[in-house]
C-alpha cells in the first residue's frame, strides 16, 4: 500500500483536479484498488466524481477510527476506485485532532484502509497545520502542483521548509507545474529552467471534467490533459513499485522521469 499526498500552500493551482484523475489513473491504468481521501472541507474531489453532500457533516467523524470511515465509502462509478468524500465538518478538524491527541491517526487510518485499496490518494486542504503534519506522517510521496510562475519556486521552497519543520524526515517530493500554457513566455521560461518538473497543460479537456464531473481519461482518453496525468502516474507508480520501505528522505529526489464514467450518481455503501 502506498499513501500519495496532493498539496499545496494555497488553492487555485488545480490541487484537486490532479488528485482526482491521479486516482481515476492508479485505477484504471495501473490496475490498482485505489481509495481517493477528500481532506478539503470544499469538497472538489467528490463532486468531480459526482458525489455532492449539501448539508452533511460527518466526513471528520472518519477519524474516530475504520468503521466510521468505512460506512462513508462511496462508488465512484469506476472499477475498483472509491471516493471517501469531504463536507464542512474538516474545516474543525484540527481541533478534532488534537483533541484525540493521536499523532498518527491520519496514518494508522489509512494502513487499516489498506485491507481494501493498494493505493491512497489524498487531497490535502491547502493549509499549514495538525492536519498537514498528520499527511506528513502517513505519506509515501507528496505531489505539489505549482503554478507556472516565477513564484512558483519560492512556494516549493515554503513547502519544503514547512514539511521539514512538521517531521525529521519527510517523504519524497514531486513538483508538478500545473496549468502550463505553452504559448505564454514567463511559462516557456520557466519551463526551460525546470526541464525534470512534469507538466499538467491548461487544456479545454481537463475544464471540461468539472462541468462532466467526470476524470479527463473517461471521455478524452487522446488529449493532452489525459496523457499528461496518465505519464504522471506512470512515473509515480513506477517509483512507488521500485521501493523496499517507503521513502523517508530530505531534498527533492529524483521521484520522476521524462520520457467510463457509468451515467447517474455514485451510490453510498
Amino acid at each position: 500500500m502506498a499513501v500519495i499526498a496532493v498539496y499545496s500552500v494555497k488553492g487555485g493551482v488545480g490541487k484537486t483536479t490532479i488528485a482526482a484523475n491521479l486516482a481515476w489513473c492508479s485505477a484504471m491504468i495501473g490496475g490498482h484498488s485505489t481509495l481517493l481521501w477528500d481532506l478539503d472541507p470544499a469538497g472538489g474531489a467528490g463532486f468531480l466524481f459526482g458525489i455532492d453532500q449539501p448539508g452533511e457533516r460527518k466526513a471528520a467523524k472518519a477519524f474516530d477510527g475504520k468503521r466510521h470511515a468505512q460506512s462513508q465509502l462511496w462508488e465512484s462509478g469506476y472499477p475498483g476506485l472509491d471516493i471517501l468524500p469531504a463536507d464542512e465538518s474538516l474545516r474543525d478538524i484540527d481541533r478534532h485532532l488534537l483533541a484525540l491527541g493521536k499523532k498518527k491517526r491520519l496514518a494508522k487510518l489509512a494502513q487499516s484502509l489498506s485491507e481494501n485499496y493498494a493505493r491512497i490518494i489524498l487531497d490535502c486542504p491547502p493549509t499549514l497545520n495538525e492536519t498537514t503534519a498528520q499527511v506528513i506522517r502517513a505519506a509515501d510521496a507528496v505531489i505539489v502542483p505549482l503554478p507556472a510562475s516565477p513564484l512558483s519556486r519560492r512556494a516549493l521552497e515554503m513547502v519544503q521548509a514547512h514539511l521539514s519543520s512538521s517531521a525529521k524526515q519527510h517523504p519524497p517530493i514531486l513538483p508538478v507545474l500545473s496549468m502550463f500554457d505553452a504559448r505564454r513566455r514567463l511559462h516557456k521560461q520557466l519551463r526551460e529552467e525546470m526541464p525534470d518538473w512534469p507538466v499538467v497543460p491548461m487544456a479545454s479537456a481537463i475544464e471540461q471534467g468539472a462541468d462532466r464531473q467526470a476524470p479527463v481519461g473517461s471521455f478524452a482518453a487522446r488529449s493532452p490533459g489525459a496523457e499528461a496525468f496518465a505519464s504522471l502516474w506512470q512515473a509515480i507508480d513506477r517509483k512507488l513499485a521500485m521501493r523496499k520501505k517507503p521513502p523517508k528522505r530530505n531534498g527533492l529526489p529524483r521521484l520522476y522521469t521524462q520520457t467510463r464514467r457509468s451515467g447517474g450518481r455514485a451510490s453510498s455503501e
